[in-house]
């Protein structure tokens, strides 16, 4: 388990709580258009409470880190303790403490049962999902804490002018800018907390923001507090006379208006409505943010803060340039076979420059740069397959480096037509009347977090095109149970689908998934189309394969499965945010009956 991302923290904390002995040596400034940080002691208190925020965020790491080291030796030995255990039943009593805390915390929504339905604007623009009650406790401890650290420690029986330009000015804008470490930490895609927490990107995104929203409040606060003293002191004529003469308060205003203009430009309904213009957007005013402000802070001690923050986002976008290059450079390149599937859709086929290792849960960032420029885009791998690559020039292999050089790596993604980049994308395939191929860019491979080979019983929900996220855990599966290398004995997939014409999309996997040895021993699968277009469509093909119409009754579902449930149970969902919330439903009401374990695959921006 890597330790990396604690001590990144813990080294920042070191380094705060070195500043903050450090600090008492340096006199302040008081002099127009030069900072007064107040006196030494109060600007090593003010370093201080910031050491006490990354320390309390590297503790918070530290015990999920352990509560994941624990949770994974658990499903490690449940897995091997269960190769030649057929009924499990040991693994089926649930603990009664972990299944409350899963109940009414882990897997609990905010209110009653919606989580991941969005809420909606006039019923066309989208506001955003409720936070679960474990992301809100999170939240609320996280405002908390910097709303306490603001104000403790603060003579409140001072003078109001001295409250105001020293201690309260000061405080809050210490505390914004070190807020900025965890803000850009999270905003990366190689954020190495991911991994070593098993933490989705989708929670890292959502603690993102927060960061930014408190973080602007910080320095809001810091930017009035200011404003109200001088204001009082030399009024509104010295007030602008200072904002056009002291380049310390010009680079502070530009920074701060940068600040809240990210803020606002980056709710909900913005983002949802025009991706694609916030997210240059968003980019352009975070560079002019911290330019702005590193000039602001030149010459005090918290600009350690900002270069650590600079020296993060360098190193993650290093890192996210080396491996694209890796990936897609030599061996011809990576190139995607575009095609036009029935119902709006379209299969991306990308053959890798170099041989990728696929886990089953994995996306890629697609980058077509004759359709979207530079943009990329997040899409689930839905299949994955090694070819011999031979060229009669280099002659036989003579070891297996030459062998791993002729594979190439083929990954396919199904994608639906939206707007914008999807639209373009579709409306080009469609006029190719046949395969189209185009130069790519593939940066990854991100996720493949959860593996569900300790479950004796798992089942698999999808949800329309999400359908591409979960067949790669239905092949593992499968191929695990006819290898004897998982603790599976029960696979059941649900595919909510609109019409039959949706079927084409996974067509050819599903063939091979069908062909797999002991497959009828292990998989049943079940598909419940929603709007056929007459009763005719609706036909079962074989015992396994079954379909209905309508929509699935998923508690029903459930119920069924758990009655004759095998070992632990995982309960997989991949699709719409009612589907998904019905789900998530289904499996707290069970909780403390039977073992069983709630997986959602999501991802919001």
């Amino acid at each position: 388990m890597s330790t990396s991302p604690i001590r990144c923290l813990i080294f920042a904390a070191l380094i705060g709580g070195s500043l903050a002995q450090n600090v008492s040596t340096k006199a302040p400034k008081g002099s127009e258009g030069k900072p007064n940080t107040g006196t030494p002691e109060q600007n090593a208190e003010n370093i201080m409470f910031a050491t006490y925020t990354l320390f309390s965020l590297a503790c918070l790491v530290f015990a999920m880190a352990v509560y994941r080291f624990v949770l994974s030796g658990v499903r490690y030995i449940r897995t091997i303790t269960s190769f030649n255990n057929t009924t499990q039943n040991y693994f089926r009593v649930p603990n009664p403490w972990f299944s409350t805390a899963k109940e009414y915390i882990l897997y609990a929504p905010l209110f009653r049962s919606r989580h991941m339905r969005e809420l909606q604007l006039f019923r066309r623009w989208g506001m955003g999902v409720l936070p679960t009650r474990l992301q809100t406790l999170f939240l609320i401890g996280l405002i908390g804490m910097n709303v306490g650290l603001c104000v403790a420690g603060i003579e409140w029986s001072q003078a109001a002018t001295e409250v105001m330009s020293v201690h309260l000015r000061n405080r809050t804008g210490t505390l914004a800018v070190v807020n900025l470490i965890p803000l850009v930490i999270m905003a990366g895609r190689n954020n190495p907390l991911i991994k070593m927490l098993n933490v989705s990107f989708d929670t890292f995104n959502m603690a993102h923001r927060w960061f930014g929203r408190i973080m602007v409040a910080e320095a809001v606060a810091h930017t009035v507090a200011w404003a109200v003293e001088k204001v009082v002191t030399v009024g509104w004529e010295g007030l602008e006379e200072t904002l056009r003469s002291s380049q310390l308060i010009l680079t502070g205003t530009i920074a701060i208006f940068a600040a809240v203009f990210i803020v606002l430009q980056a709710s909900a309904v913005l983002r949802h409505a025009f991706y694609e213009t916030f997210l240059h957007l968003h980019i352009f005013l975070v560079t002019i943010f911290l330019i702005f402000l590193y000039k602001h802070l030149e010459g005090l001690t918290q600009l350690i803060y900002v270069q650590i923050c600079i020296a993060a986002w360098a190193i993650e976008r290093f890192i996210r340039l080396c491996t694209l290059l890796y990936r897609n450079t030599g061996h011809g390149g990576t190139v995607a076979i575009i095609e036009a599937l029935p119902a709006d859709a379209i299969r991306v086929t990308v053959k890798m420059a170099r041989p990728w290792t696929f886990r089953p849960g994995q996306h890629m960032y697609l980058t077509l740069p004759s359709i979207g420029l530079w943009t990329n885009h997040p899409f689930s791998v839905a299949w994955s397959s090694t070819e011999e690559s031979l060229d009669s020039e280099k002659g036989l292999a003579m070891n297996r480096q030459d062998l791993l050089s002729y594979d190439k790596t083929t990954m396919s993604a199904i994608i639906r037509r939206r707007d914008g980049f999807t639209n373009a994308l579709y409306k080009k395939a469609e006029n190719a009347q046949g395969r189209l191929v185009l130069n790519a860019l593939v940066e990854g491979p991100y996720g493949g977090l959860e593996s569900l080979h300790s479950y004796g019983t798992v089942m698999i929900f999808a949800g329309g095109v999400g359908i591409t996220h979960q067949v790669p855990y239905v092949r593992d599966l499968v191929t695990g149970f006819g290898n004897g290398t998982v603790a599976t004995r029960k696979v059941a997939l649900i595919w909510v689908i609109q019409s039959p014409e949706h079927l084409e999309w996974i067509r050819p996997w599903m063939t091979e998934i069908l062909a797999l040895d002991k497959r009828r021993d292990v998989l049943r699968i079940q598909l419940f189309v929603t709007r056929p277009r007459s009763t005719k469509e609706i036909h079962s093909p074989s015992a396994t394969v079954q379909m209905f119409p309508g929509r699935p009754n998923v508690d029903t579902l459930v119920e069924m499965e758990t009655q004759n449930q095998v070992g632990a149970m995982a309960v997989s969902v991949c699709g719409s945010g009612s589907l998904a919330d019905d789900v998530r439903r289904a499996v707290r009401r069970r909780q403390g009956r039977s073992n069983i374990d709630f997986v959602q695959e999501s991802y919001s921006w």
